[in-house]
């Protein structure tokens, strides 16, 4: 035996006894791990059953729309059934029911779950909308169905929550978790969210798991809708943990909206940066007090945003 096959065996053996000492993170023996390759594949077709003509291969005609939704009907079914059978498993309260019962019963949540796509389709519908009517950057809507991460992701939510609250265990977090890998927006598939629903830019948002979001509430980049304090653990589960944010609220840039009492009235907008813990009255406009900006360049005394204005000194200005 060569060098490279000694060193090769001495870490295979190490490996060997890493997998007997954590034996809880391996998964070895078993058909029912669920298959994220086929789960992703799976909300690919989706996403052109929902919004046919815009994404996946086929070139479609009003004339064939209804045998191309049949052919993806048919190959999501096969697929996300037997996987969400496989989910089925990690209930505790399954060991002992027979396997035919437990692929019937993934079948029906399957069947349950698609007929739900037009009532998410309704959704959407109003969610691109509400980003058309809210970004004067979009050109149309196309632009924004074809392009924007905020959409994309708030579609993979409504999927994953319909799967949420269906009970599938594991499937709607690999969906969304799948969702904030590729956009950076981070939505816990049990959160609730309302109609006409904007989410501008996007990146760094993080919504909680027991968040409750009203109709036409707009988000903009790195906005926090989380919890006080995760400090309890498993105790704190079924607990409302995330804020309640009620129709017609604006939030911008680097808000953090913390705490399960918290509630942020009708009509609110909170400015860039503000931390807010404690539930804020209807129509009220919340923002942090600006600091002053100071700015020295070399060879001038320290000037204030203010002098910069008055003397015109703008070049300075970045």
């Amino acid at each position: 035996m060569n060098t490279a096959d000694t060193s090769t065996k001495y870490l295979v053996n190490l490996l060997m006894k890493s997998y007997q000492d954590h034996a809880e993170i391996i998964k070895v023996d078993t058909k029912i791990q669920l298959n994220r390759s086929i789960l992703i594949d799976v909300l690919d077709k989706l996403r052109c059953l929902i919004f046919p003509g815009y994404f996946g291969k086929k070139n479609i005609s009003s004339s064939s729309v209804e045998y191309y939704a049949g052919d993806l009907l048919e190959d999501v079914t096969f697929h996300l059934s037997a996987q969400i059978a496989r989910a089925l498993h990690h209930r505790a309260n399954l060991e002992n029911i027979p396997e035919e019962l437990i692929i019937k019963e993934g079948e029906k949540l399957c069947f349950t779950f698609l007929s739900k796509l037009p009532e998410i389709r309704e959704l959407l519908a109003a969610d691109v909308s509400a980003a058309f009517d809210g970004d004067p950057a979009a050109r149309s809507k196309d632009e924004i169905i074809s392009s924007y991460p905020g959409l994309y992701a708030i579609m993979v939510s409504r999927l994953a929550h319909v799967l949420y609250t269906l009970d599938v265990p594991l499937i709607p977090r690999i969906l969304t978790e799948h969702a904030h890998s590729i956009t950076g927006i981070d939505i816990h598939p049990g959160a609730v969210i309302g109609h006409h629903f904007f989410i501008d830019h996007g990146t760094g948002i993080v919504i909680g798991e027991t968040t409750i979001i009203g109709n036409h509430v707009k988000l903009y980049q790195g906005v926090t809708l989380g919890a006080l304090s995760t400090r309890g653990g498993q105790v704190l589960q079924d607990v409302k943990r995330h804020p309640t944010i009620e129709d017609h609220v604006t939030i911008y840039s680097g808000a953090s909206i913390l705490g399960g009492t918290t509630i942020v009235g009708e009509g609110v907008v909170i400015g860039s940066n503000a931390f807010v813990t404690k539930s804020v009255p209807e129509k009220t406009k919340v923002s942090v007090r600006n600091p002053e900006l100071q700015f020295k360049t070399e060879g001038m005394s320290q000037w204030s945003h203010e002098e910069f204005r008055q003397e015109e000194f703008w070049d300075y200005v970045i």
